[in-house]
C-alpha cells in the first residue's frame, strides 16, 4: 500500500459480500435474485461501475435481471450505506462497495476518454483528517476525484 500505488484494489471481496447480505437480512430485505446478482457483481469489480456496466456484467455472466432491478438494488444498497456513490463529473453515477473496515480508494478520471482509475494515498488520508480537525468538522465520508488527461490521451 504505497503512496504512489494506483492499483489499490479490493476486487473480489467476499467479506463485503457477506456483510452486504447480512445487512439486507437484518433490515428485513429478502436478498432475491436481482439483489444477489448485483451484490456479487459489485463484490467482483476492481473499481467503481455504473448501473449500466453492472447490468452488462450480470448479463455477460449469464444472469438475467432487468436494468430497473439493478437501479432499485443500487438505491437500496446506497440507502443502507453498503455502497459508495461516486460522481466522476460526466453525469453518470458510479458505485462501489463501502467496506466495513473503511478501506477505500479514490479516482483519476480522464476527461478525454472517460477512463476511471483507482488510486490510494496514505498522505492524502492524513491531510483530509488534518483539515477536518482544523475546521472542526466531522468527516463521515470523502471521495477525491482528480480529473484531467490519462497517459494514453496526453
Amino acid at each position: 500500500m504505497t503512496a504512489s500505488s494506483t492499483h489499490h484494489h479490493h476486487s473480489a471481496s467476499p467479506i463485503w459480500e457477506a456483510h452486504a447480505r447480512a445487512a439486507l437480512a437484518a433490515q428485513g430485505s429478502r436478498a432475491g435474485g436481482a439483489r444477489q446478482l448485483v451484490i456479487a457483481a459489485l463484490a467482483g469489480q476492481a473499481c467503481c461501475a455504473s448501473a449500466q456496466e453492472i447490468h452488462a456484467q450480470i448479463a455477460a455472466t449469464g444472469g438475467a435481471t432487468g436494468i430497473a432491478s439493478v437501479y432499485r438494488t443500487l438505491d437500496l444498497l446506497h440507502g443502507l450505506s453498503l455502497i459508495t456513490r461516486i460522481d466522476t463529473g460526466d453525469g453518470v453515477a458510479r458505485f462501489e462497495p463501502a467496506h466495513p473496515d473503511g478501506a477505500h480508494h479514490h479516482h483519476l478520471v480522464c476527461d478525454t476518454c472517460g477512463s476511471v482509475e483507482a488510486f490510494h494515498d496514505d498522505a492524502l488520508e492524513t491531510v483530509i483528517h488534518t483539515v477536518a480537525d482544523r475546521v472542526d468538522f466531522r468527516v463521515d465520508a470523502h471521495d477525491v476525484v482528480l480529473r484531467g488527461a490519462c497517459r494514453s490521451c496526453r
